[in-house]
């Protein structure tokens, strides 16, 4: 049976890491943009999945290895994001949080402090259905420009858009642009550092920085540009920690509070990352906010770490907005639970799905149970579900 620690037990108080910059209360007043684009003829709802961290430690290194054995390719991913990829091919739109660089092709390939991981990892993300990632982290200069170089040219290769670091300060300042259901969805991404690695020199706009009067410029410009729906991506938060600490909430804050010269919300809808562990999700000034989706694929080993192997799937409907033209609203919030079960062969899991699954053993059953519960804790500890998040089991 797995070892499954309170995802409770880490409150906020010391050891928190600080963002980028500091939030402000107020308003920032750059990038007052325009009016909400007009809404396209034939506009209809869509949903977005999102998904957690993408770390690859040497033993998931390890098992893409030898689950490529015999097909001609060094790795292969496929497999161990197979569970979960129905639930990403069925969305409109899919957005992960892809972690870590690409190393050279061959190796070495490297986990913590400094990843490098196998190239071929971005045409599974493919296979599963991912259209967009963000790419900023405290590991995205984990193998310097080039490194940052290299997985975007990867991330191109296979189709997928990115967002959060870049190759030109043009590339820094163009958020992912997506489409679904008629609307024009626009892709933000900040981290709050890089672990202390420095900024390449000559070439700050390598990787996007929290500074709260930047997003929200940001936004406006996207807005500008004709985007309907503007997501966020942040990077943010103190590991292991399921409550979000006051820099979350503070920013979070400021952020859905902001508004267009048309009296309308900047952002739409915030997706965090970082914090190891599925935290809570929250309605804050009408927008919701996923603090932290937890690691969508990861290798803990360590019992008080097991919790770091969890993670919440955020699905949101959006439909176009009757009062607001050219803009939309979410009308249907929802949550499904994941795992990163370690036990052979290594696999990503949908545990609230597995009620479902008549493949599954009892005891398989009970400690994806055991997972769903511990996760939907994190994920309704802020009242959420008063506020019309539903649990989803496909």
């Amino acid at each position: 049976m797995l070892a499954l620690p309170s995802l409770l037990d880490h409150g906020e108080g010391a050891g928190e890491q600080r963002l980028g910059a500091e939030p402000a209360t107020g308003r920032a007043s750059a990038g007052q943009g325009k009016a909400s684009p007009t809404a396209p003829a034939g506009a209809k709802p869509f949903t977005l999945v999102a998904t957690g961290d993408i770390i690859p430690y040497p033993s998931i290194v390890q098992r893409a290895a030898d689950d490529a054995r015999g097909s001609g390719e060094s790795h292969d991913f496929r497999k161990i994001l197979a569970g979960v990829k129905p639930l990403v091919a069925a969305a409109d739109l899919a957005v992960c949080h892809h972690e870590i660089p690409y190393g050279r092709p061959g190796g070495p390939y490297t986990g913590y402090p400094a990843f490098k991981a196998p190239h071929q990892l971005a045409d599974a993300l493919k296979d599963a259905g991912y259209d967009s990632c963000s790419t900023g982290s405290n590991h995205t200069l984990d193998d310097g420009y080039d490194g940052v170089v290299r997985t975007l040219e990867h991330l191109d290769r296979v189709g997928i858009k990115h967002v959060g670091s870049a190759r030109s300060a043009d590339e820094a300042k163009a958020p992912a642009v997506l489409s679904a259901g008629g609307a024009k969805v626009a892709q933000l991404d900040y981290t709050y550092g890089t672990n202390g690695i420095p900024l390449p020199a000559g070439k700050p706009w390598s990787v996007n920085l929290i500074d709260q009067n930047r997003i929200i410029a940001d936004a406006r410009a996207a807005r500008a540009a004709g985007a309907n729906v503007v997501v966020l991506s942040v990077h943010w938060g103190t590991e292991w920690q399921t409550a979000p600490d006051q820099q979350q909430r503070d920013l979070a804050q400021a952020l859905t509070a902001s508004r267009g010269p048309d009296g309308l919300p900047d952002i739409d809808l915030i997706l965090g990352t970082h914090n190891h562990v599925p935290q809570p999700y929250e309605k804050i000034n009408g927008t919701w906010v996923v603090f932290g989706m937890g690691d969508q694929i990861a290798s803990f080993y360590e019992a008080d770490k097991a919790r770091g192997n969890m993670s919440s799937i955020p699905r949101f409907t959006f439909t176009p907005a009757a009062a607001h033209p050219g803009r939309w609203d979410v009308t249907k919030a929802e949550y499904l639970t994941q795992y990163s079960d370690m036990n052979p062969p290594f696999r990503v899991v949908c545990t609230s799905c597995a009620s479902a699954d008549s493949g599954l053993g009892a005891a398989a059953k009970s400690a994806y149970s055991a997972v769903d519960k511990q996760v939907s804790e994190a994920v309704l500890s802020r009242g959420a579900d008063k506020q019309g998040l539903e649990r989803a089991t496909r």
